[in-house]
Protein backbone atom coordinates (compact mmCIF):
# COMPACT_ATOMS: atom_id res chain seq x y z
CA UNK A 1 0.00 0.00 0.00
CA UNK A 2 1.12 3.37 -1.16
CA UNK A 3 0.40 6.96 1.11
CA UNK A 4 0.36 9.38 -2.25
CA UNK A 5 -0.67 12.91 -0.40
CA UNK A 6 0.70 14.80 -3.59
CA UNK A 7 -2.68 14.49 -4.62
CA UNK A 8 -4.26 15.74 -1.62
CA UNK A 9 -4.39 19.99 -2.33
CA UNK A 10 -2.99 21.55 1.16
CA UNK A 11 -6.41 23.83 1.50
CA UNK A 12 -8.44 20.98 1.45
CA UNK A 13 -10.14 19.84 4.51
CA UNK A 14 -8.48 15.95 3.98
CA UNK A 15 -5.65 17.87 2.96
CA UNK A 16 -5.21 19.81 5.91
CA UNK A 17 -6.01 17.08 8.37
CA UNK A 18 -3.68 14.91 6.78
CA UNK A 19 -0.71 17.32 7.31
CA UNK A 20 -1.64 18.14 10.55
CA UNK A 21 0.06 15.72 12.69
CA UNK A 22 3.46 16.65 10.36
CA UNK A 23 3.73 19.88 12.02
CA UNK A 24 5.22 17.78 14.63
CA UNK A 25 7.95 16.36 13.28
CA UNK A 26 11.32 18.27 14.20
CA UNK A 27 12.36 19.85 11.30
CA UNK A 28 15.63 18.88 12.51
CA UNK A 29 15.30 15.12 12.83
CA UNK A 30 16.58 12.83 10.60
CA UNK A 31 14.70 9.74 9.31
CA UNK A 32 14.60 6.69 6.91
CA UNK A 33 12.21 7.87 3.84
CA UNK A 34 8.78 5.51 4.22
CA UNK A 35 8.42 4.11 0.89
CA UNK A 36 9.16 4.28 -2.61
CA UNK A 37 12.15 3.63 -4.72
CA UNK A 38 14.25 5.38 -2.02
CA UNK A 39 12.28 3.69 0.97
CA UNK A 40 15.29 3.45 3.87
CA UNK A 41 17.30 6.02 3.04
CA UNK A 42 17.93 8.08 5.19
CA UNK A 43 16.42 12.52 4.83
CA UNK A 44 16.37 15.34 6.92
CA UNK A 45 12.98 16.54 7.50
CA UNK A 46 13.22 20.39 7.38
CA UNK A 47 15.89 20.07 3.88
CA UNK A 48 12.37 20.11 2.13
CA UNK A 49 8.57 19.00 1.59
CA UNK A 50 7.05 16.52 4.00
CA UNK A 51 6.19 14.58 0.78
CA UNK A 52 10.28 13.66 0.42
CA UNK A 53 10.63 11.77 3.40
CA UNK A 54 6.94 10.08 3.17
CA UNK A 55 7.96 8.98 -0.25
CA UNK A 56 5.01 10.48 -1.75
CA UNK A 57 7.06 13.81 -3.30
CA UNK A 58 6.17 13.56 -6.94
CA UNK A 59 5.00 10.33 -6.88
CA UNK A 60 4.63 9.47 -10.56
CA UNK A 61 7.51 11.31 -11.74
CA UNK A 62 10.16 8.97 -8.98
CA UNK A 63 9.15 5.85 -10.38
CA UNK A 64 9.21 7.04 -13.93
CA UNK A 65 13.10 8.11 -13.78
CA UNK A 66 13.90 4.83 -12.06
CA UNK A 67 12.79 2.81 -14.91
CA UNK A 68 14.72 4.75 -16.77
CA UNK A 69 18.39 4.75 -15.23
CA UNK A 70 20.27 1.95 -15.90
CA UNK A 71 21.96 -0.23 -13.52
CA UNK A 72 26.00 0.77 -13.67
CA UNK A 73 24.90 3.87 -16.22
CA UNK A 74 25.37 7.80 -15.60
CA UNK A 75 23.16 10.35 -14.38
CA UNK A 76 23.01 13.70 -14.47
CA UNK A 77 21.04 15.26 -12.07
CA UNK A 78 20.43 19.10 -13.58
CA UNK A 79 18.84 21.31 -10.49
CA UNK A 80 19.90 18.72 -7.92
CA UNK A 81 17.98 20.87 -5.03
CA UNK A 82 18.92 19.05 -1.78
CA UNK A 83 19.39 15.56 -3.67
CA UNK A 84 15.64 13.85 -3.91
CA UNK A 85 16.46 12.61 -7.47
CA UNK A 86 20.33 12.63 -6.84
CA UNK A 87 19.95 9.71 -4.09
CA UNK A 88 17.48 7.66 -6.17
CA UNK A 89 19.83 7.92 -9.05
CA UNK A 90 22.74 6.81 -7.00
CA UNK A 91 20.56 3.82 -5.77
CA UNK A 92 19.42 2.88 -8.72
CA UNK A 93 22.62 3.35 -10.76
CA UNK A 94 24.37 1.07 -8.20
CA UNK A 95 27.88 1.25 -7.09
CA UNK A 96 29.17 0.87 -10.69
CA UNK A 97 27.19 3.97 -11.92
CA UNK A 98 28.11 7.26 -11.42
CA UNK A 99 25.72 10.21 -10.60
CA UNK A 100 26.83 14.13 -11.19
CA UNK A 101 24.75 16.56 -9.53
CA UNK A 102 24.24 20.76 -10.41
CA UNK A 103 23.82 22.50 -7.63
CA UNK A 104 24.67 26.18 -7.39
CA UNK A 105 22.77 27.07 -3.98
CA UNK A 106 24.61 27.60 -0.90
CA UNK A 107 21.62 26.40 1.28
CA UNK A 108 20.70 23.29 -1.14
CA UNK A 109 24.36 22.38 -1.45
CA UNK A 110 24.58 21.83 2.60
CA UNK A 111 21.52 19.60 2.46
CA UNK A 112 22.46 17.91 -0.70
CA UNK A 113 25.97 17.04 0.84
CA UNK A 114 24.51 16.27 4.06
CA UNK A 115 22.28 13.85 2.93
CA UNK A 116 25.18 12.11 0.41
CA UNK A 117 26.98 11.67 3.86
CA UNK A 118 24.18 10.27 5.45
CA UNK A 119 23.92 7.87 3.30
CA UNK A 120 27.48 6.66 2.66
CA UNK A 121 27.08 7.43 -0.89
CA UNK A 122 30.33 7.19 -2.76
CA UNK A 123 29.03 7.10 -6.34
CA UNK A 124 28.14 10.70 -6.56
CA UNK A 125 29.76 14.05 -7.98
CA UNK A 126 28.57 17.34 -6.65
CA UNK A 127 29.45 20.93 -8.81
CA UNK A 128 28.71 23.03 -7.27
CA UNK A 129 27.73 25.65 -10.12
CA UNK A 130 24.19 26.43 -12.55
CA UNK A 131 24.03 25.11 -15.36
CA UNK A 132 22.81 27.35 -18.61
CA UNK A 133 24.02 28.32 -22.54
CA UNK A 134 27.95 29.73 -21.63
CA UNK A 135 30.36 29.13 -18.41
CA UNK A 136 31.43 32.19 -16.97
CA UNK A 137 30.18 33.68 -13.97
CA UNK A 138 26.50 34.40 -13.03
CA UNK A 139 23.69 35.61 -10.36
CA UNK A 140 21.34 34.07 -9.12
CA UNK A 141 17.77 34.67 -7.46
CA UNK A 142 16.10 32.86 -4.65
CA UNK A 143 12.71 32.05 -5.48
CA UNK A 144 9.84 32.03 -2.94
CA UNK A 145 11.19 28.94 -1.35
CA UNK A 146 14.45 26.98 -1.81
CA UNK A 147 13.39 24.51 -4.53
CA UNK A 148 11.97 27.63 -7.17
CA UNK A 149 15.72 29.54 -7.28
CA UNK A 150 17.00 30.45 -10.88
CA UNK A 151 19.29 32.32 -12.55
CA UNK A 152 18.86 35.45 -13.41
CA UNK A 153 20.49 38.44 -16.04
CA UNK A 154 20.26 41.16 -13.53
CA UNK A 155 22.60 42.41 -10.68
CA UNK A 156 21.95 41.40 -7.01
CA UNK A 157 21.57 37.89 -6.70
CA UNK A 158 24.24 35.00 -5.32
CA UNK A 159 27.57 35.55 -7.41
CA UNK A 160 27.36 31.71 -8.91
CA UNK A 161 29.27 29.60 -11.32
CA UNK A 162 27.71 28.70 -14.74
CA UNK A 163 28.56 25.72 -16.50
CA UNK A 164 27.48 24.03 -20.06
CA UNK A 165 26.80 20.22 -20.03
CA UNK A 166 28.93 20.22 -23.03
CA UNK A 167 31.87 21.63 -20.69
CA UNK A 168 31.52 18.38 -19.37
CA UNK A 169 31.99 15.88 -22.12
CA UNK A 170 35.88 18.37 -22.10
CA UNK A 171 36.58 16.63 -18.77
CA UNK A 172 38.36 13.67 -19.59
CA UNK A 173 37.45 11.72 -16.22
CA UNK A 174 33.42 12.41 -16.65
CA UNK A 175 31.67 9.72 -18.40
CA UNK A 176 28.71 11.03 -20.82
CA UNK A 177 25.30 10.73 -19.37
CA UNK A 178 23.03 7.88 -20.46
CA UNK A 179 19.63 9.81 -18.10
CA UNK A 180 19.35 13.88 -17.47
CA UNK A 181 17.01 15.07 -14.80
CA UNK A 182 16.71 18.87 -15.64
CA UNK A 183 14.72 21.16 -13.45
CA UNK A 184 16.13 24.78 -13.39
CA UNK A 185 12.93 26.57 -12.91
CA UNK A 186 13.05 28.73 -16.40
CA UNK A 187 16.39 28.55 -17.08
CA UNK A 188 15.87 25.39 -19.95
CA UNK A 189 16.19 26.43 -23.34
CA UNK A 190 19.71 27.94 -22.29
CA UNK A 191 20.89 25.10 -20.88
CA UNK A 192 19.94 23.01 -23.77
CA UNK A 193 21.59 24.84 -25.62
CA UNK A 194 24.61 24.83 -23.63
CA UNK A 195 24.83 20.80 -24.47
CA UNK A 196 24.54 20.76 -28.19
CA UNK A 197 27.48 18.70 -28.63
CA UNK A 198 25.93 16.27 -26.22
CA UNK A 199 22.40 15.70 -27.29
CA UNK A 200 23.91 15.44 -30.53
CA UNK A 201 26.59 12.82 -29.73
CA UNK A 202 26.31 11.09 -26.72
CA UNK A 203 21.93 11.03 -27.15
CA UNK A 204 21.28 10.60 -23.18
CA UNK A 205 17.09 10.46 -22.18
CA UNK A 206 16.10 13.51 -20.77
CA UNK A 207 13.77 14.11 -18.42
CA UNK A 208 12.43 17.65 -18.33
CA UNK A 209 10.15 20.02 -15.99
CA UNK A 210 9.44 23.03 -18.26
CA UNK A 211 8.57 26.56 -16.83
CA UNK A 212 6.15 28.29 -19.14
CA UNK A 213 4.56 28.35 -22.21
CA UNK A 214 7.64 30.00 -24.52
CA UNK A 215 10.18 27.36 -22.78
CA UNK A 216 8.01 24.54 -22.98
CA UNK A 217 7.35 25.08 -26.64
CA UNK A 218 11.08 26.02 -27.18
CA UNK A 219 12.49 23.39 -25.97
CA UNK A 220 10.32 20.50 -27.76
CA UNK A 221 11.27 22.32 -30.70
CA UNK A 222 14.68 22.51 -29.91
CA UNK A 223 14.92 18.61 -29.02
CA UNK A 224 12.69 17.62 -31.93
CA UNK A 225 15.28 19.46 -34.27
CA UNK A 226 18.49 17.66 -32.35
CA UNK A 227 16.44 14.05 -33.48
CA UNK A 228 14.48 13.48 -30.25
CA UNK A 229 10.73 11.81 -29.74
CA UNK A 230 9.24 14.42 -26.68
CA UNK A 231 6.30 12.54 -24.89
CA UNK A 232 4.33 14.02 -21.56
CA UNK A 233 5.22 12.28 -18.15
CA UNK A 234 2.66 9.35 -18.13
CA UNK A 235 1.36 9.31 -21.74
CA UNK A 236 0.07 13.00 -21.53
CA UNK A 237 0.08 14.95 -24.25
CA UNK A 238 3.01 17.73 -24.80
CA UNK A 239 0.66 20.40 -24.42
CA UNK A 240 -1.09 19.27 -21.36
CA UNK A 241 1.89 18.79 -19.50
CA UNK A 242 5.13 20.80 -18.13
CA UNK A 243 7.31 17.49 -17.80
CA UNK A 244 8.62 16.08 -20.97
CA UNK A 245 10.61 12.65 -21.21
CA UNK A 246 12.81 12.89 -24.31
CA UNK A 247 14.04 9.86 -25.82
CA UNK A 248 16.21 10.01 -29.11
CA UNK A 249 15.26 8.65 -32.19
CA UNK A 250 16.67 5.86 -33.95
CA UNK A 251 18.15 6.65 -36.78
Amino acid sequence: MHLNLSGVTYDSVPGRMLRLPLRLVPRNACVPIMQGPLRGMKWLVGSSTHGCWLGSYEFEKQRLFAGLVPSGGVVWDVGAHVGFYTLLAARMVGPAGRVVAFEPFPRNLAFLRRHIDLNSLGNIDVIEAAVGEKCGPGSFSEGENSSTGSLSGVSGGIAVRVVTLDSMLANAASRPADVIKMDIEGGELGALQGADRLFSTSRPVLLLATHGREQHSACVQYLSAKGYSVAGLGGRTITDTDELVATPEKH
